[in-house]
């Protein structure tokens, strides 16, 4: 039989993780070398024993923290005994190597969310880390403040249930519902192809997200508020309140175009007097006729588009170049531009919401109500679907998309 294997967990108070707690390593020692792995459970350092190698009776989660130990250990005991009994040749290293091709580390839905968050920014995928930030800060809340240290096997039907009533009690409306119900799906989804969560009956089968949606009412203006409230002077007004009025005709000029993706035209995005981009949220490919009035704002800006590079004053090319710096900017200007939106909309007698996202609306809304065929305007803009609206639009030549524009003002 070959030398004697050590197998423990410690924590690794070396290793500042982003919660501020340290992580949790499985420590294997054989021939006087060591190696070890992170078992996905981190612990403030403070509250961990070094002398007795386990956390204090007073650590938060202590008696899960101790089920984890003892199920690793265990495991890892067993599979060294069976490779000395075998006489089979093996290093430390080798010993979790193997060990990790054939498993994930244990992961709590406190560390999955935050693994996933991390990886969602380092991809620059933004938005996205932002909705699941959303949903842990919900979940943590509903958790009095604590930590998430369970397993997603505590996320059964009775917990959605409990959270569900724990929502409606806050107040939260069918559409919150909806969007924090949905994250959290896709969060069990993506654990449990990552082999956290265990696959088979999910608790989204009895628990039905789909009875949260709701017809939201449509948010569009009629083509007379649309005009009077790009009628109203501001010239006398600040830049941002300039700016606000351009953004929301843009909008409406542009087939009803998102305001991150007004954000990030650039020049190069105006080919043979057409707009050519991609859209941010769907990734489809959009060609939209410059119409003069449309031409008319994009030259008002023409002095920072030289100097920042971006067709609009919201983003610049040497302040925001990170993922994270141009969404955080882009959703700061969008606050205060919708907050504009809102005083003109009074100046103008127009007395219901007014924002960037309405122009979306109302551009699908006038040209409907004008007539033009409805398989060219879908009424996929005030549904759930915005993609259906971008396949029906490319199926159609820039003539015809032309010649339907010319009804918006």
């Amino acid at each position: 039989m070959g030398t004697a294997v050590s197998i423990s967990v410690v924590c690794y108070r070396y290793k500042r993780l982003a919660n501020g707690e340290s992580p949790l390593m499985l420590r294997v020692s054989k021939d006087g070398k060591r190696s070890m792995r992170s078992l996905g459970v981190s612990v403030d350092a403070k509250q961990w024993d070094f002398r007795k190698n386990e956390p204090k009776l007073r650590c938060p989660n202590r008696e899960y923290i101790l089920d984890i130990i003892l199920k690793a250990k265990l495991e890892y005991e067993g599979r060294a005994m069976k490779k000395q009994a075998e006489n089979e040749e093996f290093t430390a290293d080798s010993f979790l190597s193997e060990k990790s091709k054939q498993a994930r580390p244990m992961q709590t839905v406190e560390t999955f969310y935050q693994n996933l968050i991390s990886e969602l920014r380092a991809a620059g995928k933004i938005g996205n880390s932002y909705a699941y930030l959303n949903s842990y800060n919900s979940l943590k809340a509903f958790n009095e403040g604590k930590r998430l240290s369970y397993m997603f096997s505590a996320v059964n039907a009775e917990f959605l249930q409990e959270y569900e009533a724990w929502l409606r009690q806050r107040g939260c409306r069918e559409t919150t519902l909806s969007y924090l119900f949905r994250t959290l799906r896709s969060a069990y989804n993506k654990a449990v192809a990552q082999k956290v969560a265990k696959a088979g009956h999910s608790p989204f089968d009895e628990f039905k997200v789909g009875k949260f949606n709701t017809n939201t009412v449509k948010r569009a203006l009629r083509k007379e508020d649309v005009l009077r409230i790009l009628s109203v002077d501001t010239r006398q007004g600040t830049a941002l309140c300039r700016l606000a009025q351009d953004v929301f005709a843009f909008s409406y000029l542009c087939a009803g175009m998102s305001f991150v993706d007004i954000a990030n035209l650039t020049q190069a995005n105006i080919q043979d007097g057409a707009l050519v981009y991609e859209r941010q949220k769907t990734h489809r490919l959009v060609h939209i006729p410059l119409s003069d009035e449309a031409k008319a704002i994009i030259v008002r800006y023409d002095e920072h588009c030289q100097r920042a590079g971006y067709l609009f004053p919201i983003l610049d090319k040497y302040r925001h170049v990170s993922p994270m710096q141009k969404n955080n900017r882009v959703r700061k200007v969008c606050h205060q531009v919708n907050q504009e939106l809102r005083r003109i909309a009074s100046k103008a007698g127009i007395h219901s919401e007014v924002t960037t996202y309405v122009a979306r609306h109302s551009f699908a809304t006038v040209l409907k109500r004008s007539g033009v065929n409805i398989s060219l305007i879908s009424e996929a803009l005030g549904h759930a679907d915005l993609a259906t609206t971008q396949i029906y639009l490319a199926r159609f030549e820039d003539s015809q998309v032309a010649d339907a524009m010319k009804h918006l003002l």
